[in-house]
């Protein structure tokens, strides 16, 4: 049976609760106050719904996600960042991006990054949780990604493209600097094969629960200025 969250109370239901059908669906209603939002990454699970559905909580079994070491860079992509045709910044304009990010993509109607979604994580931004990732190319942003950090986990949430291999390129980037700096794991949530493209693959929800216990109270070294960023290898 599907849980109904409780406008005064930030808990949600053990991940055991989730749903086999559809994979993960643990709990639905509530808001998406930055106290809430905070407590479902750290609880394992995050919201995903469409416009005119009540939030929904989801935490599948298994989950994608990336470790650092295991990233892999294609020889096509390698090609394309020798040429460095790309910039790439941290945190310039995350409402360009998370806006970005909400746009329908190719036939697609609507999107499930709402209104709501980008007013909740940009208040996450601006608490220093929610992070952005640039691309440009001529100075024009062609590409990003975004995501939450608490310890040294990084949650993606989602990434956008407008020319061949800028989301790549970003995603590389900020992957690299992410383990210069100490973090473990990438979430990356569902399986897709652009991200196993990029090395992700899935663990357990129990291995992922694992994962929280453990490195959401530590510290790292990140860097998450406007600065240009340059990836340290290619």
């Amino acid at each position: 049976m599907l849980t109904w969250l409780k406008r005064n109370s930030t808990d949600f239901p053990p991940l055991t609760c989730a749903l086999h059908e559809p994979n993960g669906l643990l709990a639905a209603g509530g808001d998406l106050s930055s106290a809430r939002l905070l407590a479902a990454y750290r609880h394992g699970c995050f919201p995903w719904f469409a416009q005119g559905q009540p939030i929904l909580w989801w935490s599948p079994d298994p989950r994608m996600v990336l470790l650092p070491e295991n990233l892999h860079v294609s020889k096509s992509l390698r090609k394309s960042l020798r040429k460095n045709i790309f910039e790439v910044t941290f945190n310039r304009c995350f409402t360009q991006v998370i806006q970005a990010c909400a746009a329908p993509r190719g036939d697609e109607e609507g999107t499930w990054i709402t209104e709501d979604i980008i007013q909740g994580y940009s208040q996450l931004h601006k608490l220093g949780y929610a992070h952005s990732v640039e691309v440009w190319q001529n100075h024009e942003l062609v590409g990003g990604l975004y995501g939450i950090a608490m310890g040294k986990l990084f949650f993606g949430e989602s990434m956008f493209s407008r020319v061949t291999d800028a989301s790549k390129t970003g995603f590389v980037t900020l992957v690299q600097y992410l383990k210069q700096a100490g973090f473990v794991l990438i979430d990356c949530q569902m399986h897709t094969q652009h991200l196993s493209s990029l090395g992700a693959s899935e663990i357990s929800r129990s291995n992922f629960s694992s994962y929280l216990t453990r490195y959401l109270d530590q510290t790292t070294t990140m860097n998450w200025s406007s600065e240009l960023k340059r990836l340290y290898d290619h």
